[in-house]
């Protein structure tokens, strides 16, 4: 069942599941994040890892090279036309054993042909979370650091499951900076 602003509050207060955390939706004149009504809109830190190109290498999961990122810290990223960037939550969560999320773009970005893609947190999962922002126009597109990039919804189960992220030892566990792939 998905939860509600009641439960994500209760959650966040009692076992630290987010942090920092926003009680309420926060708007100040940007794209809003915080607590909604079924899910917690988080924000996007001011890291960025640019895709380039210049470099003409192949992408291979198995074997990345991280020369096809440039390195970017500001208040505002500009992702080049029909490229991505990779960042970073501001927010550190710790996924209960009996809870599953998954995490959605803010339609703010997506109406403008900016996408977000998170995979799901597996239970016991935690770390900052890594954002992928694909721009899927043929114009650059900015993304504002510290402003919500995305909605996560949380699934709870009536039991917990038999073998967790933290059981497994899942290579992305306790992730604290933009984290690229791995095998």
């Amino acid at each position: 069942m998905i939860k509600s602003d009641k439960w994500i509050r209760r959650m966040a207060k009692d076992s630290g599941m987010i942090a920092p955390f926003e009680e309420k939706q926060v708007r100040l004149g940007g794209i809003s994040y915080g607590v909604s009504s079924y899910g917690y809109d988080i924000r996007i830190a001011n890291e960025f890892k640019i895709f380039t190109n210049i470099n003409n290498t192949i992408v291979d999961p198995k074997k990345f090279d991280t020369k096809s990122f440039v390195d970017f810290k500001g208040d505002i990223c500009v992702i080049p036309p029909n490229s991505f960037a990779l960042g970073k939550s501001v927010e550190y969560f710790k996924i209960p054993r009996n809870v599953m999320t998954i995490c959605v773009g803010k339609s703010t970005y997506a109406r403008c042909g900016i996408i977000t893609n998170v995979t799901p947190f597996e239970p016991e999962w935690e770390g900052f979370v890594t954002l992928e922002i694909s721009n899927t126009t043929p114009l650059p597109a900015k993304i504002y650091a510290n402003e919500g990039i995305a909605q996560v919804l949380f699934f709870e189960s009536d039991e917990v499951c038999e073998i967790s992220y933290a059981d497994k030892k899942g290579k992305y566990q306790s992730q604290t900076g933009i984290t690229l792939p791995k095998i």
